[in-house]
Order: C-alpha cells, then structure tokens, then sequence
C-alpha cells in the first residue's frame, strides 16, 4: 500500500503552463541581459556617439597632436619631448567629453539613476572624519628612522638638511628634509620606526661637481649597498619600507642601477605620471612641487576676476603648442608665450581660471601657484597623479580637461555655472594650507600631508 502511494505520487503530472513558465523564465532573463548590454555598449561607446551632439566636441578621429601646432610660428623640432612621455604627447586618444561635459541622455547610470549631481561633489576630503581621525593617529604614534650622518661627512651638503630656507622649483624635497628633522616624528630607535629615510639629496646631488647627473645613479647604488651591508633593516624587506625624496625630474634615472630601490621602495618625487618609468601609484608619493613665495598675496576677493582664464610660459610641449594655436589672441583666455615680466601673481588674482599644461615635464608648481593666488586650477595634464589623492577630492576643487579638449576650452570653461565656480574657488581657499611649506612646519600643511601620504604607505606587518 505505502509502495502504490509513493509510486502514484511520482507520477503526478503537472500543468502545462507551468512547465511553460520554466521553460521561458532562463530564455527572458537571457534575452533581458543581451538587451542591456547592448544598450550599455551603444549608448556608452565612443564610436557610436555623434560628435555633432555634444557641445563640447568637434568631429574628429585620432590624431596626431602636431595637427594643432601653431602654424608657422613654431618649428616641429623646436618641441622638446620627455623621453617616458613621448608616447603620451604625441596622440590624443578618441574624442571624449570634460567632466563638466554634459553626458549622453541614454548613458544607462541615468536610466537607473545611479549617477549623481556634480554639486554634491562638494567635499574636499574623500572621507573628512576618517582622515581627521586617522591624521591624529599618525601624529601620535608615526616613527621614522633616519640614517644618521656626521657634520664633517664629505658629502654632508647632500645627507644633512640646509640652515637656511631654500630658494627655487626644486625645493620640496628640501623643505620636507629640514622639517622632518625638526619633527616629532624622528626616532634613534630603528626598532620602534615605521619607515626608514634616506636623506640624500637628488637635487644637490645633481649640483655637485663631484656627481652630477653621470655619477648619480652610481652614488645612490653605493649608499644603498653601504647602508644594506651596515644595518640590517633594508635586507629585512628589500628596501620596501625605505623612502627617499626627489623633486628634479632626473629622480626618474636615479634609480635604473638599484632595481630593487625602485621597485619596492617609497619614493617621494614631483614628476608623478602613469607615463615615467619606475613610478608606481599608490606605492610612490606625489610630492607637490611648491615655488615658496616671500609675500602672501593679501586679499584674494573673487569679485576682482574679470578675466576667464590664465597661463604663461614656453612652448616646449605639443600641448601647450595646441593651446597657443587656439588661444593666444583671445580675449577671455590669456595665453602669454614666454615668462611675463613680473611674476607678483597679478594675471592670476585677476583670473578665475589659472591653466596647469603639460611642457617637457609633468609637475605641479603652476598648480600650486594657482592655489597661491586663490584661483580654480585647470589640470592638462593627462595622466598626471595629482598630489594627495588619496586624502584630497580634487574635482571639489580643480578642472580636469583633457588634451583633446583643449579647442573647446573656453567652451567648458564658460559652461560652468556661477554655482559651480562659487564652490570651487570656496574650496580653493580650503585647501590652500595644505600646499604650503612652513618653516616650522603647521598642522595640515605640505609636511603634514606628506608624512600622512607615507602614514598610509607603512607596513601593517612589523617585521
């Protein structure tokens, strides 16, 4: 009886509408997904989007960057190239849209609402409580051990900080030295430390007659061999707990004979892009390249700023070369080739806009000069790791435009809302401080964000 019971029950015969509703349920999830992605694709691709339609791009196909040189003002082999960024100066990439553009009506996060306004991208800090936090942590317990070095060493004007306050682009990695030892932050026990520094310097070392630039690869291999060979710390994790400071480009050589140094250690340098060999985001630290002023602008009034946008200086990129050909007799863009006259900081304080564009090298004093002087910062700089990214939200303060922008520039630029531009150069004054080398060094300022950029690099295991 109870075999009967279980034998008619596995016979039981279900309805054909539900046999159909599993049958077509995979079939209409399957057909659901390739409907999507087939939006997605259409909707977001580069070669499917009508250039026509959009108010911040002209029609056009990749290209070389010497299409937009200044016709007969400026020779091809005038243009100097960095040798790492060769490949990047010279082709734009597809046409692409600021990110003040306006986007596709169809791009698929508007469909489902999961893109979100440009005004609640506000703050200046990515997460501001837990950077507070954090920062007060680094400043209670973060040790770094310095190798020590006499006064009457031979090269104590490379090991040792200076007495005096330097003067010159190239200065940052001074100025983070002399602070660094007058900090908190030393300790004689290496035992105790987080980092280990090496404090030579990349910019005497190029000024040296003994060194210069053919000897400096050589010196920096011996420092590292005799400092390896004398102390243990280096071997025990092969150099990644080790850091060492560089504001000339030349730090990009520095290195090639110690491939480990390069590879595993931290290196604090201005030339920070995706494009130089032997720079490594997130390991590496973006060291803003600060020209120190000797007077502070006094007021900084926006209501002063009549004029769109600024930015001087040579044609030694095809860059800056594109932005001459477009700009250089407009009257809301003042494009100035050369140096001016008197660098006080008038053309900036009478400027919304200051331009930070690419020339031989990548680096930030124009950037940092624009904070100076309380105007909004605008990035052509392709690829470029910014200072402090990982602490600052620089869209809450700055533009980024890309290079294949540069013939609508005034168009973006125009397009941002009274609104928009009120909250930018509000943060600007924010985040000044944190741009500024003090001598002491002040709580926020460059020395404190850079020790915080190297808080977050140390090891979470103490070997």
């Amino acid at each position: 009886m109870g075999k009967s019971s279980v034998y008619n029950a596995s016979k039981q015969q279900y309805p054909p509408t539900f046999k159909l509703f599993f049958f077509f349920l995979p079939i209409s999830l399957a057909i659901t997904s390739f409907l999507l992605i087939f939006i997605y694709i259409y909707t977001t691709s580069k070669l499917s989007t009508d250039p026509q339609s959009s108010p911040f791009l002209e029609p056009a196909t990749n290209f070389s960057l010497f299409d937009l040189i200044i016709p007969g003002s400026t020779d091809y082999e005038t243009i100097q190239f960095s040798i790492d960024n060769t490949a990047e100066d010279l082709f734009f990439d597809l046409p692409r849209t600021s990110s003040y553009a306006k986007p596709n009506q169809w791009f698929l996060g508007d469909l489902f609402g999961f893109t979100g306004n440009t005004l609640n991208n506000t703050e200046i800090y990515h997460d501001t409580d837990v950077f507070l936090e954090d920062y007060k942590e680094m400043n209670k317990s973060f040790k770094i051990f310095v190798y020590p070095h006499k006064p009457d060493d031979p090269f104590a004007n490379v090991l040792l900080p200076e007495d005096y306050n330097p003067e010159g682009p190239y200065t940052s990695e001074l100025y983070f030295k002399k602070a660094l030892f007058n900090s908190h932050f030393i300790t004689k026990d290496p035992n105790e430390a987080h980092l280990f520094y090496m404090p030579f310097s990349i910019l005497h070392l190029r000024h040296d007659p003994r060194i210069g630039p053919e000897k400096l690869q050589d010196f920096v291999k011996d420092y590292i061999f005799n400092i390896s060979h004398k102390y243990p710390f280096w071997n025990r994790t092969g150099g990644a707990d080790h850091f060492y400071t560089a504001c000339h480009s030349i730090s990009e050589i520095a290195m090639d004979k110690t491939v480990e140094a390069k590879e595993n250690s931290i290196q604090l340098v201005c030339t920070s892009t995706y494009f130089v060999t032997g720079y490594f985001p997130h390991k590496d630290v973006s060291l803003p390249q600060i020209w120190v002023k000797k007077h502070d602008p006094g007021t900084l009034v926006s209501s002063k700023r009549n004029r769109l946008a600024f930015f001087a200086g040579r044609v030694n990129s095809p860059v800056r070369a594109a932005l001459f050909k477009h700009w250089v007799n407009d009257t809301e863009i003042f494009a100035h080739f050369g140096g001016l006259e008197t660098n006080d900081g008038k053309e900036q304080l009478r400027s919304k806009f200051c331009l930070h564009v690419k020339g031989f090298e990548i680096n930030t004093a124009r950037v940092t000069d624009a904070l100076h002087y309380g105007c909004v910062p605008v990035i052509l700089a392709n690829h470029h790791d910014l200072p402090f990214t990982d602490i600052l939200n620089w869209k809450s303060f700055s533009v980024v435009v890309h290079y294949m922008d540069v013939p609508v520039l005034r168009k973006i630029l125009q397009g941002i809302s009274f609104e928009e531009l009120s909250w930018l150069q509000s943060n600007v004054m924010k985040v000044r401080k944190h741009f500024e080398w003090n001598v002491p060094a002040v709580d926020y300022d460059a020395f404190y964000m850079t020790m915080y950029e190297l808080w977050l690099r140390k090891s979470s295991v103490r070997v």
